[in-house]
């Protein structure tokens, strides 16, 4: 009977702590590659599709400092990115490290074979509730992340990578959101489309997408302390 419970527990119990095993270390592995990125300045094009706001495509610098610090300065306005420590910038989102490690199934995206990964924060404090990654293990990449949050609802990041796939960053990044959970930060108001107050209210129940297209990065300049102030 003994031998007979060692052979179940082998069988049924150990491909999957050892499949565990496996995607913990290419988590590791994907968050040592961005650990290398102290700080970045980018510039790049973003551009707005949500119903309710009309907003030009503009030119926007990025500000990346670790572990966690982030902001987007569009010209002539303010950024539409989520409040709440949410951001489209995957060394926030894994910069904390302490979540357990769920493996999922393998998948492609966009005709990338790619290991799926759920992220399960430990603190119940944090604002992220569930955040499911899908990793290029060939090149240690994010291609595109899932996450639900206790603020915002859920969002997903898709990102395509070029020049800068060596340092784990982005070429372009798409981000998509419901805006019926999205808290509009202050100061966006004079961005509604004039007298469509009660439009945008109808339409909140729709998806909203924000693309960053990056020219360049400036990576470990350091940053100074005024623009996250």
């Amino acid at each position: 009977m003994k031998a007979f419970f060692c052979f179940c527990f082998s069988v049924l119990v150990m491909p999957n702590l050892l499949f565990a095993q496996d995607e913990t270390e290419l988590v590791k592995k994907v968050k040592a590659k961005l650990d290398k990125v102290n700080d970045y300045t980018a510039q790049g094009i973003m551009r707005i599709d949500v119903s309710f706001i009309d907003a030009p495509e503009s030119k926007v610098t990025v500000y990346y400092r670790k572990p966690d610090q982030f902001k987007v300065k569009k010209n002539g306005g303010i950024s539409i990115l989520p409040k709440g420590g949410i951001s489209i910038n995957l060394g926030t989102l894994l910069s904390n490290g302490n979540y357990d490690i769920i493996p999922g199934k393998d998948t492609k995206i966009n005709g990338v074979d790619t290991k799926t990964v759920k992220l399960l924060p430990q603190n119940e404090k944090s604002d992220v509730v569930l955040a499911i990654l899908y990793i290029e293990e060939k090149n240690l990449v994010v291609k595109k992340a899932a996450v639900t949050t206790k603020e915002n609802g859920t969002y997903e990041i898709d990102l395509s990578y070029s020049k800068y796939i060596d340092w784990g960053l982005p070429d372009k990044v798409i981000f998509s959101f419901n805006t019926k959970n999205y808290k509009i930060p202050k100061g966006l108001t004079f961005e509604y489309e004039k007298g469509d107050r009660k439009k945008a209210d109808t339409l909140k129940n729709k998806k909203g997408k924000v693309e960053i297209t990056y020219s360049t990065y400036t990576i470990n300049k350091g940053i100074d302390d005024k623009i996250f102030q």
